[in-house]
């Protein structure tokens, strides 16, 4: 019986699991849900990477990038939970993998090398400023409300990608900025649909593993249907990926692009004052895209303290930041948290165990990627939409009666979903804040730290719409 008990017994005392409410099981199925619903970063960052040579011809193999996204993020969420002890997965960022594409090697014309030591040094920097303090005392310059209402807005951000995943919402060619899919009757739309139905079903019901039940449920309906209708125009026409059973099970890895970066080589190729504006964009992204996950999903679960602070929250920052050097060292762009791991904490996952079975999974996921690639778009987005739901609560928390926050608040919580981008809704809700309570004569309430981001996300809003 002893021999049974005492590993279980172990991971509680390590990961103070039922000091936080939780089991192993609910945290071993929280695992399972966080890395169901972001797998598709496998996918989605190879080809994103591989979608353009840089300008010595070189285009980033598919194979190559995936083993190292699934490395990365795997051994990075593995130390986020065993060092930081909290529900945090880690992958290659979406939104700074496109930057890293699109702008260091597209438009400054950078190598892929070079581009990546890019993400190197603003990770090591980052880190830096971890250890001075800075990241934790910006972190805890921020009211409440806002520190509310940036949870809030991850919500939304996250249901609205779930509408796009679907397929419901979908970018016309002309007119409006974004519609409903005017074809709402292919197969792929109707199995999201009923993948919705189940899960809300579940979860209405406290069901425990109801999001990662509704996952697999609908992934199974997806592969039935597809293999019934594959080749019909109803369900090959407009909508998400297609659910297949793979041909193999097990892949090879290629580790070949690890180290291949260079530190100095962007100053080689644009002006010092150009390179270091270029590290400062990816900075200034990569810090508060991490501050307002770790906000947002910490509230979500439970995790803050009565002030709306992270216990032991320099150890989860310095991971994440530890994570965007590696990214880069590794060519998989940088790793930031993942949003997505509100899922696993809507699943009851508490602790940094949570992290460790999505650790492993992506660990599994470089010899077995074939198997990750079955779970289809239509699959996840049930859950990122009740995901966004469950954050949503919050919103009775804020103090609505009061303008000069309840303004803020909702800047911050809109711009996040429609402008896609977390750091542009902390940006709005900051500048706002800063403003409004300048304007209504109490400057002096403001923390000065808050001044101090503010003027930087003037300059970060500015220098886009000079670029």
């Amino acid at each position: 019986m002893a021999t049974t008990i005492a590993p279980t017994a172990g991971l509680d005392r390590y990961f103070k699991i039922s000091e936080r409410g939780s089991t192993v099981r609910t945290e071993i199925i929280a695992g399972l849900a966080t890395w169901l619903t972001m797998a598709y970063i496998l996918f989605v960052n190879p080809a994103i990477l591989g979608s353009i040579p840089d300008h010595a011809g070189t285009t980033l193999p598919f194979d190559q990038v995936l083993t190292v996204t699934a490395l990365v993020a795997g051994v990075m969420t593995i130390l986020m939970g065993v060092v930081a002890n909290y529900p945090f997965a880690l992958a290659a960022g979406l939104g700074l993998n496109a930057f890293v594409a699109f702008t260091l090697v597209g438009t400054f014309g950078l190598t892929w090398p070079e581009a990546m030591g890019v993400i190197v040094i603003e990770g090591l920097v980052i880190a830096a400023l971890v250890l001075t303090g800075f990241r934790e005392a910006v972190l805890n310059a921020i009211p409440m409300d806002l520190k509310r209402a940036i949870g809030i807005g991850i919500g939304l951000f996250i249901a609205f990608i779930g509408l796009v995943n679907a397929g419901i919402v979908v970018h016309p060619e002309a007119g409006t900025i974004v519609t409903l899919n005017p074809d709402l009757s292919t197969l792929k739309i109707l199995t999201f649909a009923v993948g919705l139905a189940v899960t809300a079903g579940l979860v209405a019901r406290r069901m425990r593993g109801g999001l990662l039940i509704g996952i697999l449920f609908t992934t199974v309906l997806a592969i039935v249907i597809n293999e019934i209708w594959g080749h019909s125009a109803i369900w090959t026409s407009v909508g998400p990926g297609v659910a297949q059973v793979p041909d193999k099970v097990v892949s090879t890895p290629h580790f070949d692009l690890l180290g291949n970066f260079s530190i100095t080589g962007v100053f080689d190729v644009v002006p010092f004052l150009t390179a270091v504006a270029l590290i400062l964009s990816v900075m200034l992204s990569d810090f508060f895209d991490t501050m307002g996950t770790v906000i947002g999903i910490g509230g979500e679960a439970k995790l803050l303290d009565d002030r709306g602070r992270l216990p032991g929250i320099n150890r989860v920052l310095f991971i994440d930041s530890l994570a965007a050097a590696a990214g880069g060292a590794a060519s998989a762009s940088s790793n930031t948290t993942y949003i997505e791991s509100a899922a696993g904490v809507s699943e009851g996952g508490r602790t940094g165990l949570t992290a460790v079975v999505v650790g492993v999974l992506f660990l599994l996921s470089i010899f077995l990627s074939p198997l990750a690639g079955v779970i289809p778009p239509e699959a996840t987005a049930p859950v990122l939409i009740i995901v966004g739901y469950f954050m949503m609560t919050m919103v009775r928390d804020i103090d609505w009666a009061d303008a000069s926050i309840g303004i803020p608040a909702l800047l911050t919580m809109i711009v996040m979903p429609f402008t896609f981008s977390i750091t542009n809704g902390v940006g709005a809700g900051f500048i706002s804040y800063v403003v409004i309570q300048a304007l209504r004569g109490r400057a002096d309430k403001v923390h000065w730290l808050l001044y101090l981001v503010s003027a930087i996300f003037v300059w970060y809003f500015v220098r886009g719409l000079l670029a």
